[in-house]
């Protein structure tokens, strides 16, 4: 089949963020003006840059992630493991502003060590980051297209020594959580290595 997404698909639901997956979750946690803490999962996330390490996250709507972010300069992207599917699930509730998602999700606040933001206590990674840019996209048509992407450097990161074999993070032991369409989710359970190869010309 071949759709245009402004004529529509005709299926029963949209298979755009099924296609573009698997999807890293950016876990991230904020602080409000009020010192109260956010957290909230976001499929829309990724790195973009090794050098400096830059990490963005997009919020559909001025939500409260990105509100925060933007006021403060600051926030962490927690690694989602399988172990923590539920309590990752429970964090996305539509609660009022204000609502403590830690508190609400079981979850521990643990103090970041160069930003304000707390960290999940539980998760096996994170990174402190602050906000080096927050954009608004638009759309062909030149409207806003209702989106805020905040993108930030990392300044910390926090590893867990139990995830840590032989020098190198490993996915597999940190089951790695990722968002697929509709309802879907995946964890990394195997790994496969290849070698990049290397030009030798004519």
């Amino acid at each position: 089949m071949f759709y245009e997404p402004s004529k529509g698909h005709g299926l029963p639901h949209d298979p755009f963020k099924a296609i573009v997956s698997p999807r890293p979750i950016g876990w991230i946690s904020t602080l409000s003006q009020e010192g109260v803490a956010n957290l909230a999962p976001y499929s829309f996330f990724n790195a973009i840059s090794s050098n400096p390490h830059l990490v963005f996250f997009s919020s559909e709507g001025a939500k409260d992630s990105a509100t925060h972010a933007e006021e403060s300069g600051e926030f962490v992207v927690n690694l989602a493991s399988k172990h923590l599917a539920e309590q990752l699930n429970a964090s996305s509730v539509d609660a009022p502003r204000g609502v403590n998602e830690f508190a609400f999700a079981g979850l521990t606040e643990a103090p970041s060590k160069l930003v304000k933001p707390p960290r999940v206590g539980e998760c096996h990674a994170a990174l402190e980051c602050k906000v080096t840019e927050v954009r608004r996209p638009l759309g062909l048509g030149g409207a806003p297209a209702g989106v805020i992407v905040v993108t930030g450097e990392v300044v910390g990161v926090y590893i867990s020594e139990a995830v840590l074999k032989d020098g190198q993070f490993d996915a597999v032991a940190a089951s790695n959580l990722a968002r697929l369409g509709y309802r879907d989710y995946a964890a990394i359970t195997e790994t496969f290595e290849m070698t990049r190869p290397q030009w030798k010309g004519d």
